[in-house]
């Protein structure tokens, strides 16, 4: 699994989705939200998600429809949410094949909790979700960002867009299917398709310093997209990177 898994936070209401964003923001994970199933369903058609986070009680297709439809879709981890009195619900839901659940009002550091021992079942293969997520779409870590390899598109850790040019998008892919290996400016230029370009033409360096301004949290001392010195350019994974 990711080392930043995309969490889906499914609820009606807007406070307790906003709510979860931010505290799962804060603690480095990848967050989507969504209102209803429709826009649940929207989500899951464009990205990969890990854990969704599903309020049982919602109008219109409730909580009970939308884990069958998840668990028919295939392995993902599925917290609910239920009301303090409603262990009935709790039942089917469990039955239906939620991996987990947690009674409202919550405290957002249970709910961190259980997303954090999923995530470890889950990697495990200790439940039915396992990699890949069953949801559309390939999706790397690249810093402050997540490039979708399918829709060849860049987000942000919260879901906005990030506008690159076609050039920027074969760079990084270029970069992210082969992570920790030194690219040479003629190898990338060759796999930008950019042959028409000649080797020793700096123009690629200053693409790479746009992208850095995009992915990097600091780009003067960039540790996603590397420099190695007469060589190239190297993009290093989260969770990967030496203290230097």
């Amino acid at each position: 699994m990711s080392d930043n898994p995309h969490i889906l936070v499914v609820d009606d209401d807007p406070d307790v989705r906003e709510m979860v964003r931010e505290y799962l923001l804060a603690n480095d994970y990848v967050v989507s939200t969504a209102e209803d199933g429709k826009a649940m369903k929207a989500v899951l058609a464009e990205r990969p998600v890990h854990i969704v986070v599903l309020d049982l009680k919602m109008p219109g297709e409730d909580g009970f429809s939308l884990t069958r439809y998840l668990r028919d879709q295939g392995p993902v981890g599925i917290i609910m949410l239920t009301g303090s009195g409603e262990v009935v619900d709790r039942v089917v839901g469990l039955e239906l094949g939620a991996d987990d659940y947690l009674t409202k009002p919550f405290d957002p550091r249970e709910l961190l909790a259980r997303i954090r021992s999923l995530v470890r079942r889950l990697s495990s293969g200790e439940t039915a979700a396992d990699d890949p997520p069953a949801t559309m779409g390939h999706e790397v870590v690249m810093g402050l960002c997540i490039l979708n390899l399918d829709s060849k598109r860049l987000y942000t850790r919260d879901g906005e867009d990030v506008a690159m040019t076609s050039m920027e998008f074969d760079l990084l892919k270029s970069f992210a299917e082969r992570p920790n290996r030194v690219l040479s400016r003629d190898q990338l230029l060759d796999m930008a398709h950019n042959r028409d370009m000649e080797a020793f033409d700096r123009s690629i360096d200053i693409r790479i310093m746009r992208l850095r301004r995009k992915v990097e949290p600091d780009p003067s001392k960039p540790e996603v997209l590397k420099t190695i010195r007469g060589l190239g350019y190297m993009f290093v994974p989260a969770g990967k990177r030496s203290g230097s």
